[in-house]
């Protein structure tokens, strides 16, 4: 009987202690509730972290509502943005800011490029006239230079005395009736002292010799040299006139030596005058001269032109565009890209609606466009309009993540500890504050700078490790606090202490 009381007694005391145990455990330990954003935040499924002013990203909000820092009402930034590359705009904001987007296309681009040429005589078209007979100029019909003359115009009367002799000859053996023999050596000696056909027939028929002969323009053009005046002696090989053609001129340019790699002989090219744009000209490039100038490091390029009614002259300026071969090429608009001197960099706007920078290598400069030879695809949405925003916001994410990460590695040498305080744990971060708000899920201090993260002094609101957390705490109370990086907030609240209690 006794034994049957002693085991009795001690089922008991065992069924208890379990349930002791067990109860303990429960009221010590409650279950931890997930964060959650409030209802107000969600939109479907998708669940709030916090709210911020996208202008002053770094204090963070628990609720909606107006900045305190802009005049424009806080955004909200969702779970599902936090692995995401880039900054989200929300579509308001991209409105309010005027962002626009383009998209990176294929284009067929001709390389070509303009240039300015000077109006030339093109040499391949300029005569002389010379004398082979002494002589002298017995009439000039062309008494300046530069004046306008047509194939076969007279320009001067030369009378040449040492013709007389061989026609006098000549004449002599044709009325003597000697055989066709010694008449054509005759001829022959005339023609070797370059005695003109015309002149010998009109010997013939007058019956004397005939000294004074005209000497014509053989070409058309102007002349651009004039060697003799009226009454002055000619010996042979003396140039009397130089006449210039002006079917066609040329038009020399000086281009660069970074476009002079690109020229090819036989590229068309369009000219205009310079003082009247309506008047064009084809042309064609004809030769790329073997030299570099040494001061300008150009090149100077002859182009053909064709001389439509003789309105080109020497000296006028054309305005050249030098057409090259059609290619495809990957091109952007020139207000797409920011250049800073040293790098080029786009604003890239990925499926899921991020923004983020992405540097770019630039080819040849299209005018409004511009294009890309490395850094984005065709297809790619880049923006076009309000990108120095999205670039500023997404380094100022990026350095903030960096002083985050900093902050995490060596919190303890990012700032001096004041001897009133007890350093924060590894990993942790410290600060001083008046609480304003206290909710289930989280706290909302204004606090002072905290130097390990760089912050200014701000309001902001801090997560709990769980709803029962810091059940003591009261809006009003001036506390010292940690925190660490991490929860559904960002920043989740490690210890809340009274100010003045670890004095």
């Amino acid at each position: 009987m006794k034994r049957s009381h002693i085991a009795a007694a001690a089922l008991a005391a065992a069924t208890f202690a379990a349930g002791g145990y067990f109860a303990g455990k429960h009221f010590a330990h409650p279950p931890q509730k997930v964060a959650s954003a409030p209802a107000a935040g969600q939109q479907g499924e998708r669940k709030v972290l916090y709210w911020h002013d996208p202008m002053v990203p770094g204090p963070r909000f628990d609720k909606p509502g107006k900045s305190p820092f802009m005049d424009m009402q806080l955004v909200p930034v969702y779970a599902d943005e936090q692995a995401d590359a880039g900054v989200k705009v929300s579509p308001g904001v991209q409105q309010n800011l005027g962002i626009r987007t383009a998209t990176v296309t294929r284009a067929q681009v001709a390389s070509s490029f303009d240039a300015v040429g000077t109006v030339q005589f093109d040499e391949r078209l300029t005569a002389a006239v010379q004398t082979r007979v002494n002589g002298y100029v017995e009439r000039l019909l062309v008494r300046a230079p530069m004046e306008y003359v047509r194939r076969g115009q007279p320009l001067a009367t030369v009378y040449a005395p040492d013709w007389l002799g061989p026609q006098n000859e000549y004449l002599a053996l044709k009325r003597a009736g000697v055989s066709q023999d010694l008449l054509e050596a005759a001829r022959d000696r005339m023609r070797a002292m370059s005695i003109p056909d015309a002149l010998l027939r009109q010997s013939e028929q007058v019956g004397t010799a005939q000294a004074r002969f005209t000497v014509p323009a053989p070409v058309s053009g102007v002349v651009a040299e004039l060697g003799v005046r009226e009454g002055v002696a000619v010996n042979p090989g003396m140039t009397l006139f130089r006449i210039a053609g002006l079917e066609r001129v040329w038009a020399v340019a000086e281009v660069p030596e970074v476009q002079a790699v690109r020229l090819q002989r036989g590229q068309k090219v369009k000219a205009a005058l310079q003082a009247d744009a309506s008047q064009a000209f084809d042309g064609e490039l004809k030769e790329i001269l073997p030299q570099v100038s040494a001061n300008t490091r150009t090149v100077q390029a002859r182009f053909e032109v064709a001389n439509k009614g003789g309105r080109l002259t020497p000296g006028m300026l054309l305005r050249l565009q030098v057409a090259g071969p059609v290619t495809s090429r990957l091109v952007v608009p020139a207000e797409a890209v920011i250049r800073t001197g040293t790098r080029a960099v786009a604003i890239v706007r990925s499926a899921n609606g991020a923004f983020a920078p992405r540097e770019v290598a630039l080819g040849a400069d299209l005018g409004d466009q511009l294009e890309v030879v490395q850094g984005l695809n065709e297809g790619d949405q880049v923006v076009a309009s309000g990108q120095f925003l999205v670039d500023s916001e997404a380094r100022l994410k990026s350095v903030l993540g960096g002083m985050a990460a900093a902050g995490r590695a060596a919190p303890a040498a990012s700032a001096p500890v004041p001897q009133a305080q007890k350093p924060a744990a590894a990993g942790t971060f410290k600060a001083e504050g008046k609480v304003e708000k206290v909710d289930a899920e989280a706290i909302t201090f204004s606090h002072g700078p905290v130097p390990a993260l760089k912050w200014p002094a701000m309001t902001m609101g801090f997560g709990k490790p769980n709803p029962q957390a810091f059940p003591g705490v009261k809006p009003g109370d001036s506390v010292t606090f940690e925190f660490k990086q991490g929860g559904p907030m960002g920043y989740e609240l490690v210890a809340v202490t009274p100010a003045g209690a670890g004095k």
